[in-house]
């Protein structure tokens, strides 16, 4: 009798300790919340968004950690996020130079393929925009004719070299037959800083970006490389309204090392999941000019990056790799 109720006690006691590795999977410990971009920009402020979103509404047991990496056109988060394989407390904000990088950097050693789909938060979009001093230009008529009179002399800003703000420039150089003089920032907020202190003569930011300038009037948008026009900027027209064949956008996705647990990945595509299904991110999403009409995750999600990948690969090669990169 009394090993009997040693071992109902010694039954009970395991039970009321087992290992958290019987219950539902969640984070043990900081969750660290890479940005492949400096700081100010889209995907640090989404990244910073999203953090607060999870800390407000208490949708983890442990704090997300953002971090920025953006050494190398974000080579150094995607080799970091790479080197963390089997890691579960490892998540990645992307832009396009998740695609673009690896790309032009083959050295990096970096195949998005083995990377951990979780959730596409968004489509980002690009305008053109202008320091709003500049009353000579009015449109993009009147822009591509004082890029033409200044030549390489005109300063155009952009995130990085080699990437989407590059690529975007290029493709405008080859559709208007001018050049420019491309200058890298380490992020998009730093890129609006420069185009308000005159700087730099104009940039493709995207609308996070620019908003605070732009509300302030110190900046203003000429065309948006959109499908159609944004509920945030009724007024701008498309490129494609004027006779121009451009559209282009900026995906806003999550992602993981390779070989994550496949709990672990459920468990952070259901976070969010209810991020993007949130009142704050789709009213975030309107006032912003983001795209947000459904979240791709899994196999959806890892097709959409490998379509991606191929389409970025082959616009490099049509505008050229050396307009991009500058060398």
């Amino acid at each position: 009798m009394t090993v009997l109720k040693t071992l109902t006690v010694s039954a009970l006691a395991l039970a009321v300790s087992a290992p958290a590795a019987f219950a539902e999977w969640q984070p043990r410990k900081p969750v660290e919340f890479i940005i492949m971009a400096g700081t100010g920009g889209g995907a640090d402020q989404i990244a910073r968004l999203l953090q607060g979103l999870i800390e407000q509404k208490d949708l983890s047991p442990r704090p997300f950690i953002p971090m920025n990496k953006p050494g190398g056109s974000g080579a150094e988060a995607m080799r970091y996020l790479q080197d963390k394989a089997g890691d579960n407390h490892t998540l990645m904000v992307t832009l396009n130079s998740f695609y673009t990088t690896p790309i032009i950097q083959d050295e990096l050693g970096v195949d998005i393929t083995e990377f951990t789909p979780i959730g596409l938060m968004a489509m980002d979009t690009f305008l053109l925009w202008v320091n709003s001093d500049r009353e000579d230009i009015i449109d993009l008529d009147s822009y591509v004719a004082s890029v033409k009179e200044a030549g390489l002399d005109w300063k155009v800003g952009g995130t990085g070299s080699g990437q989407e703000d590059s690529i975007l420039t290029a493709m405008m150089e080859n559709e208007f037959g001018y050049e420019v003089t491309y200058i890298p920032f380490s992020g998009g907020g730093t890129v609006a800083k420069n185009l308000v202190g005159n700087q730099i003569d104009s940039t493709v930011n995207n609308p996070a970006e620019q908003m605070e300038f732009w509300r302030a009037g110190n900046s203003k948008p000429l065309v948006q490389f959109t499908a159609e026009r944004m509920p945030a900027f009724p007024d701008v027209p498309t490129a494609k309204e004027l006779g121009v064949d451009m559209e282009y956008y900026m995906q806003r996705s999550v992602n993981g090392p390779p070989g994550m647990d496949p709990e672990a990945v459920e468990w952070y595509t259901n976070l969010f999941q209810t991020l993007f299904d949130s009142e704050e991110w789709q009213a975030f999403c309107e006032s912003d000019g983001l795209t947000c009409d459904n979240m791709l995750k899994g196999d959806e999600l890892a097709a959409f990056h490998a379509k991606a990948a191929k389409d970025h690969a082959d616009l490099i090669e049509a505008v050229g790799a050396d307009k991009i990169t500058g060398e």
